[in-house]
């Protein structure tokens, strides 16, 4: 059995009795086991982080973002690896897989222009003979928690820019697919970076709380469940810790009446059921304006629906392979179970998907509901799988209003040939982040990632400068050069009123 170690002053460490199965979804066995650590695992970690951070803050910008460039040449380059080891552990697609690498490289090629991400401000003069200017520093040590859904791109989106400022980084990826990220951590290694800038440690919540409670451990960063993150951002600001914790979603797209529906019908199949649903950025609710708009729109969807191909991770022809873990299989089919008691419209039924020779995998085929209300629970919580549900609006401040009035605030996308409608909506919607006839609006990487109300707790977003002035501290200093003059012409005067 395959054992997966936590990766500690630039070598694997094994630690404790308590262990993690790692399944194989496509199958349903056990893969390998992982380590779940606890406080003295961790402990072992700060040790090598406060050992190694002072020398790599002290290394000069541009030699820290040379390691960027060099590890962003070892991934690519090991890409096919990478994307299989992640779709072993995860289930998705090995195309999916190879995304969700490429856009965690797509940070990393942003912190490779870390020096000039840097770069304070200056006033000359701001004063008789004094200069003011500011330089942004390190925290020291910080750590990231990632979940299961994207093991390769959400670490690289938080430790990618982390590092490149000169901090140490401890990652605490999900024990469900942990193998990725050991792998980064060891090709960041060959890149040239230092024994304990970035290290992995696994665990569960113990781990967790234990990172939380770290007094020298200054920024956390969180991706997960919203509950969770919000104990993770108040038992962190308790602590005095920075904390940006990114929670769950129910994305909308809406669908204007002089849309393109083959657009908006392929759009929405890879959105809605891409990754087998598995995106905090999918598209799980569509909202079609006018009754005419949501009858064609069903009538096209059916078709599309049931041409998607469900198969195991290696099958390139699947649009979407199986679902990480057989708990998280059978809450989805709890939600499909809960929308029917709720009197959804059940048009397709993906329950009871079997592959042959593959009966044990953890798959769940396409499901879509019709007929969605906004007071069903179903519609008010993340599903987190491959399930569409459709809610029929009556008017244009209707669609605006259901996405605006949900507890989630993450996504949201409007499909329209009107531009007027476009920019109306983008500026009235309650949500983080707006697609115009984009399904998934992740921004790119020079830009930030991030939600609104229970998507997103913390005051400063992902990746981006958002990110640099995250996981960095600004010192702002205000100087003077006397000239010596005895008739004191330079000399500081206490500022007064009139």
């Amino acid at each position: 059995m395959r054992q997966i170690d936590h990766f500690i002053g630039g070598v694997p460490h094994a630690s404790g009795e308590r262990q993690g199965d790692i399944f194989d979804p496509n199958n349903g066995g056990v893969q390998a086991r992982v380590g779940l650590g606890n406080a003295a695992d961790l402990a072992r970690a700060m040790d090598n982080a406060r050992a190694a951070q002072p020398a790599w803050a002290a290394t000069n910008p541009q030699r820290r973002a040379r390691v960027m460039f060099k590890f962003k040449d070892l991934v690519e380059s090991n890409m096919d690896a990478l994307a299989h080891l992640l779709s072993s552990e995860h289930g998705k697609v090995i195309a999916d897989s190879k995304g969700d690498i490429q856009r965690g490289l797509e940070v990393i090629e942003f912190a490779c222009g870390i020096p000039h991400a840097l770069k304070g401000e200056y006033t000359q003069g701001a004063g008789p003979g004094i200069d003011v200017y500011s330089m942004r520093q390190p925290l020291g040590i910080v750590a990231g928690i990632t979940p299961f859904n994207f093991p390769a791109m959400i670490p690289m989106w938080m430790f990618g820019v982390a590092i490149a400022c000169g901090n140490a980084f401890i990652l605490k990826p999900s024990e469900r697919d942990p193998s990725v990220p050991v792998r980064l951590a060891e090709l960041m290694q060959e890149a040239g970076l230092p024994d304990g800038i970035l290290q992995v440690v696994h665990g569960d919540k113990e781990m967790v709380d234990a990172i939380l409670d770290e007094p020298d451990i200054m920024a956390v960063s969180f991706v997960g469940s919203s509950d969770i993150a919000q104990h993770i951002y108040s038992r962190g600001t308790a602590n005095g810790k920075r904390v940006q914790a990114f929670g769950g979603a129910k994305n909308h797209g809406i669908v204007m009446p002089d849309a393109d529906l083959d657009m908006v019908v392929n759009d929405l199949a890879g959105a809605a059921f891409g990754s087998a649903g598995e995106r905090c950025m999918a598209l799980p609710v569509v909202v079609p304006v006018g009754e005419k708009t949501a009858d064609n729109l069903r009538e096209k969807l059916i078709p599309a629906i049931n041409a998607l191909r469900v198969g195991v991770s290696t099958d390139t022809e699947a649009h979407y392979g199986p679902v990480v873990t057989q708990v998280h299989k059978e809450r989805i089919e709890g939600y499909i179970e809960m929308c029917v008691d709720e009197g959804g419209e059940l048009v397709v039924d993906g329950r009871g998907f079997k592959l042959q020779g593959h009966e044990e995998g953890f798959f769940i085929g396409p499901t879509f509901f019709d007929r969605v209300k906004p007071s069903f629970r179903s519609y008010q919580e993340e599903i987190f799988g491959p399930v569409l549900q459709m809610v029929r609006a009556d008017s244009f401040d209707e669609a605006v209003r259901l996405p605006s009035d949900h507890q989630y605030g993450n996504g949201v996308a409007i499909f329209t040939r009107n531009g007027h409608a476009a920019r109306e909506f983008a500026s009235r919607v309650q949500v983080g982040m707006v697609g115009i006839n984009v399904p998934i609006p992740v921004p790119v990487a020079y830009h930030t990632f991030g939600g609104w109300k229970r998507s997103g707790f913390g005051d400063i977003n992902q990746h981006g400068m958002e990110g640099v002035r995250f996981y960095t501290k600004t010192k702002t200093i205000t100087q003077r050069w006397p000239d010596g003059s005895v008739t004191g012409e330079n000399a500081f005067v206490i500022p007064t009123m009139g």
